[in-house]
């Protein structure tokens, strides 16, 4: 399932409104056509195959709730998908694409029928207040044993489309909203039919994956398409005990992963007593925001206690920081840096790391330093469009842009603001979102406490 949570959204540093300057007409004018990514080969993890059989079992075997699967499951045969309801138009060319990498790099053989014929798998789309009339906590979700939303709503409480009684993989339905973004509906996607295929837990530990509820990975990685490969590995089979597949794993894994070759599994990580519960409430949007932001600090100081140095730590500190940016920008700058050291310092974080820069930049074109701002920005772009994160990459053009434009270079500030509202269309979907997203970072600007040019 994935949530609703802390979009990667700037909070207006400067408490003025932002000014009449000569850019307040171009953010007014016609937007440029919406881009979309095209094909990128995701990094292969770097891990040892004895932690990637830890993180696969727990992804197997455990659900988000902490219940345990009662076997292994998968879809046995060929794998068939269709689309009910009024699919928005980016929907199949996205959907194409995850299709085309599940058969490439996972190995799956899945292919898209007419919306006529039953299949393993219906995606179907409907509004977002119907997603959050049933789940509110949830963007989209994934249910087994249905085949439409009807058979949802009238089945929701029928304990064979539970989670936590599924034997077999037979029909699986996936929900996502059909009034968002692009890049929202295209990460459903991913993360639901990835579900519907194999793991059904999300652990904050991985950090790189898709399989995390901090949301910093928008589509299937490496890793991701190397947990699906093992998932449909031939000696593996439906029905089969956790350890029944703990015996079997570690051999895939060295035939899939020869770099990471091990001969165990790594052990289970001891509980985190209350930092689960402290970073959900703390990323739950229906909380007050006083309570989230002592949420945050407290699993700042669980996973602190704990000596963790890791993904943990590291988001625990950048939802305090978005968190308290509104109310105390040095605190959230502090946390925020203290977030980016944790992830500078390890080599599989550099996505998360770019979500920190992105606000760091805020902070220094804020600051009046828009030359290290765009520094920022330009060190950062490479591993956001590798990662395909639209959003990220409009934020972080645009903050280019306004430092451009304090610098005095207006046609090189114009070129970078139409490649920043063209993937913004794709990453914020509705044009009031995109130019509440501009008006946002023209409000940071030093132009903004200048006034009119």
């Amino acid at each position: 399932m994935r949530t609703w949570i802390i979009a990667p959204f700037i909070v207006a540093l400067a408490a003025c409104s932002s000014p009449e300057t000569s850019r307040r007409a171009d953010t007014q004018a016609a937007l440029p056509p919406m881009k979309m990514f095209a094909q990128v080969t995701p990094m292969t993890p770097r891990l040892s195959n004895a932690i990637l059989a830890r993180d696969f079992l727990d992804l197997v075997f455990t659900l988000e709730n902490g219940a345990k699967m009662p076997v292994f499951s998968r879809f046995e045969g060929p794998i068939t998908l269709r689309v009910l309801g009024n699919a928005p138009p980016s929907l199949s060319p996205d959907l194409t694409r995850l299709l085309t990498r599940l058969r490439r790099e996972a190995g799956i053989s899945i292919t898209r029928v007419p919306a006529t014929q039953s299949a393993s798998i219906t995606v179907q789309p409907v509004t977002r207040a119907q997603i959050q009339r049933v789940a509110p906590s949830a963007a989209c979700f994934v249910r087994p044993n249905v085949g439409s939303w009807e058979e949802y709503r009238a089945r929701r409480n029928d304990p064979v489309t539970f989670w936590n009684r599924l034997t077999e993989r037979r029909q699986m339905a996936v929900f996502l909203p059909s009034d968002v973004s692009p890049q929202e509906i295209r990460d459903c996607l991913h993360e639901e039919i990835a579900q519907a295929l194999g793991p059904v837990n999300d652990l904050y530990r991985l950090s790189e994956s898709i399989f995390n509820d901090d949301n910093f990975h928008t589509v299937l990685t490496g890793y991701d398409m190397l947990i699906l490969r093992a998932h449909y590995e031939g000696t593996l089979r439906t029905g089969m005990s956790e350890s029944e597949v703990a015996v079997r794993l570690p051999g895939i894994l060295n035939r899939l992963n020869p770099s990471g070759r091990s001969a165990s599994i790594a052990s289970e990580e001891s509980p985190l007593d209350g930092w689960k519960q402290a970073i959900d409430t703390a990323t739950t949007p229906r909380g007050s925001r006083t309570k989230r932001r002592a949420a945050a600090e407290r699993a700042v100081s669980l996973a602190g206690a704990a000596g963790l140095n890791d993904n943990r730590l590291a988001f625990s500190y950048y939802v305090l920081g978005r968190l308290s940016l509104s109310e105390n920008p040095d605190k959230a700058l502090g946390a925020f840096l203290a977030a980016g050291r944790i992830y500078q310092s390890r080599p599989d974080t550099a996505v998360q790391e770019a979500h920190v820069a992105m606000q760091l930049a805020a902070f220094q074109l804020s600051a009046g330093r828009p030359r290290v701002a765009i520094n920022l920005v330009d060190q950062n772009l490479p591993v956001v469009s590798q990662s395909e994160h639209a959003a990220l990459l409009s934020l972080l053009l645009m903050v280019k842009a306004e430092a451009l434009e304090v610098l005095n270079e207006p046609s090189e500030a114009a070129a970078v603001q139409r490649e920043a509202l063209a993937w913004a269309r794709y990453g914020f979907g509705a044009e009031s979102e995109v130019r509440d997203r501009a008006a946002e970072i023209l409000a940071i600007s030093p132009r903004a406490r200048r006034g009119p040019a």
